[in-house]
C-alpha cells in the first residue's frame, strides 16, 4: 500500500504545551484514506501492504489507553497471523515504532526519526522514502502541519513514489489530531482523494479549497459557532440558507 509518514509535533498555543499527531499516505490504488491512516490526540498510525485496519484501529485505541506506541503495535503483530505480510508504524506521545513483514513486495522498508516514522512498499527505492522524511524535516514548522505533510508526499512521488505504472488510479489522505481544545477545528485536518490519476496535486488542490472553505465560514457564521446557536448568524446578516451544514 506504499507509502506513508506520520508525526508527532509538541506546540504552545495560548501559553500551553499541546502535542499534534499526523499520518499522510498515498498509493496507487482507489481509496487509502478509508484503511490506512489512524490518528487520535495520543498518537498517529499507519497500516498498509496487506493491509489489516484492525491494526490501526486497535493501535489507536491501545495508545488512547495509555500503552506506549512499541507496545501497543508490537502486541498486535505478534496476535496477528499474517505479520509477515504487513507494514505498521507510528509515533505516540514518547516513541516511535516501525515494521515491516519480510513478505512485503519490494521495495519495501521504513526509517524513524525522533518524531516521526516514514515506510512503503510497491517502491521505486529506498530514496523514496528518504526524500518524504527529508521534507518534512526541514519543513517551516510555522505552517500547517496537514500542508506539511502533502508536501511530503509530493518529494516521494516526485523521487519516483509507487512502481506500478500499469495502475493508473491513485489516492491520498492526510488526517491530523490535537490535544488543544478547539472550538471549531479546520476543515483541512481530515483529508482524501479516493481515486484520481493526480493523488498529491489534487489533495493539495483539496486542502486549498478546504482552507478557503473554513475561512468563509468562520468570516460569515464564526459568532453563531461561539455562542453555539445559528440564530445570530440571521442577525449577523447570515441567510439562515442551511449552508452551515
Amino acid at each position: 500500500m506504499t507509502f506513508s509518514i506520520c508525526v508527532r509535533e509538541p506546540y504552545e498555543a495560548d501559553g500551553e504545551e499541546h502535542t499534534r499527531f499526523g499520518v499522510a499516505v498515498t498509493t496507487r490504488l482507489a481509496g487509502v484514506g478509508t484503511l490506512c491512516p489512524f490518528a487520535s490526540g495520543n498518537g498517529a498510525v499507519a497500516t498498509q501492504s496487506l493491509v489489516n485496519t484492525e491494526l490501526g484501529r486497535k493501535g489507536v485505541e491501545y495508545l488512547d489507553d495509555g500503552l506506549a506506541v512499541e507496545d501497543a503495535l508490537q502486541s498486535l503483530l505478534n496476535a496477528d497471523l499474517g505479520a509477515e505480510n504487513r507494514q505498521l508504524h507510528g509515533v505516540g506521545r514518547e516513541g516511535t515504532f516501525a515494521f515491516s513483514g519480510e513478505a512485503c513486495r519490494p521495495w519495501y522498508g521504513h526509517l524513524e526519526g525522533e518524531n516521526h516514522t516514514v515506510a512503503g512498499n510497491l517502491l521505486t527505492g529506498e530514496s523514496v522514502i528518504e526524500e518524504t522524511a527529508a521534507a518534512y524535516e526541514t519543513s517551516d514548522r510555522g505552517d500547517p502541519l496537514p500542508e506539511r505533510l502533502i508536501d511530503a508526499l509530493a518529494a516521494g512521488h516526485a523521487e519516483g513514489g509507487d512502481k506500478r505504472e500499469e495502475l493508473p488510479v491513485h489516492s491520498a489522505a492526510v488526517l491530523v489530531r490535537t490535544t488543544e481544545e478547539r472550538g471549531r477545528k479546520p476543515f483541512t485536518e481530515d483529508l482524501r482523494v479516493d481515486a484520481t490519476e493526480t493523488p498529491v496535486a489534487d489533495l493539495r488542490g483539496t486542502h486549498d479549497l478546504a482552507m478557503r472553505s473554513f475561512e468563509d465560514a468562520m468570516e460569515r457564521y464564526g459568532d453563531a459557532y461561539e455562542e453555539d446557536d445559528m440564530g445570530s448568524a440571521d442577525a449577523a446578516g447570515g441567510e439562515g440558507d442551511g449552508s452551515e451544514g
